[in-house]
């Protein structure tokens, strides 16, 4: 009888609130499984248990087949590249079989996790401050960002279904790193375009250093534009829907015909501006911040002489500008910036408009106020 193990494996995060948060949702997931298989979890970086850690307690408990799972909404590289070099290496040296499901994407499910946090912050809003009709609110959702336009477009999608599927007047998409516009340039850009009301919804599975800058920088635009009302929803945490997308990701590995993953992956097929990426080797650069602890250097604006009171990003551009000798591109999934001190041979391609003013480099704006 073969008995078979789930994995669940989560980025990581140098914030303990999200790296809580994460564990709530892997306790939660058993109830929605069938009652026969192991659970196990575990993070790419800084935070314990490691995913290497999760396997081994899976093998421990007898299990000859494991189900993994990425525990992020998009597939970018961390799920694309990381994840399965880290599965793979592994299922290759215990000799077990490691199956590897889809990210959360783009679902229907998601989208009603999405519309429902975005409802009760409208709702609370119209309770305290009167109604504004929703053709004269401005949606701003806000993604990520990665290095790769699969994941950003997904964002895009999510957005323009939470905007035709709520009726907002309008809608504007943005980004929390890498890519542009960043969440600054893109409220800034939503304040032009004259709605009484301007929704900001940070599509994120849970808390941490980028929700800070997200709200950081919404209170930061509003204190400029009292004209306008600006109302922060929340992130989606683990929402009955959400918990259930992530069980469909799961038990989906097993039906007859498992759903292909990144099924427009840039290291598969030639994507526009991307297209010296396709064939690229797999493999991790995380290892080097494995299991370091929630609590590392950079968990905390504390720790950073640019901080204000949230994150903006600029720790980065300084560190990069100051270790240019290290790594030239752009790929963690946490932002306080920091030195590798090492060159660990991994070359990952560098992010094609990371001069855009829109993305990092708005950083270096310094606020109105």
């Amino acid at each position: 009888m073969t008995k078979i193990g789930v994995m669940i494996c989560g980025h990581g995060s140098r914030s303990q609130v999200a790296v809580d948060q994460f564990s709530v949702l892997a306790e939660k997931l058993p109830a929605l499984l069938p009652r026969d298989w192991a659970v196990e979890y575990g993070y790419l970086e800084f935070a314990n248990p490691v995913i290497r850690d999760g396997l081994d307690r899976l093998r421990e408990q007898g299990c000859d087949k494991i189900l993994a799972v990425p525990g992020m909404l998009f597939a970018a590289m961390h799920s694309k590249n990381d994840i399965p070099t880290v599965l793979n290496t592994y299922a290759a040296k215990h000799g077990i079989e490691v199956s590897y499901g889809r990210e959360l994407g783009v679902d229907p499910k998601m989208i009603a996790a999405a519309g429902s946090r975005i409802q009760d912050a409208i709702d609370a809003a119209n309770a305290g401050h009167g109604e504004v009709p929703m053709h004269e609110t401005c949606l701003v959702v806000i993604g990520r960002g990665a290095s790769d336009p699969d994941a950003n477009g997904n964002v895009a999608k999510i957005a323009r279904m939470l905007h035709e599927g709520l009726g907002f007047g309008w809608c504007e998409v943005g980004y929390s790193g890498v890519t542009f516009p960043l969440v600054e340039p893109c409220l800034q850009h939503a304040t032009k375009l004259g709605y009484k009301r301007v929704v900001v919804f940070p599509y994120f599975l849970f808390s941490g250093i980028l929700i800070d800058r997200i709200y950081g920088f919404t209170d930061q635009v509003a204190a400029e534009n009292l004209d306008i009302q600006f109302v922060k929803a929340g992130y989606l945490n683990d929402h009955d829907q959400v918990l259930a997308t992530f069980a469909e990701r799961i038990t989906e590995q097993v039906g007859e015909i498992p759903p292909p993953n990144c099924a427009m992956c840039k290291y598969r097929t030639q994507v526009l501006g991307f297209e010296s990426e396709v064939g690229a080797v797999q493999e991790s650069h995380h290892h080097h911040v494995e299991g370091q602890g929630a609590s590392a250097p950079g968990s905390n604006v504390e720790d950073c002489k640019l901080c204000g009171t949230f994150c903006s990003g600029l720790c980065r551009l300084e560190s990069q500008a100051e270790h240019s000798h290290d790594h030239s591109h752009s790929h963690h999934g946490h932002d306080h910036g920091h030195s590798h001190g090492q060159d660990d041979g991994h070359k990952h391609a560098v992010y094609p408009h990371s001069d855009h003013p829109h993305g990092p480099e708005s950083a270096r704006k310094k606020p109105k106020i």
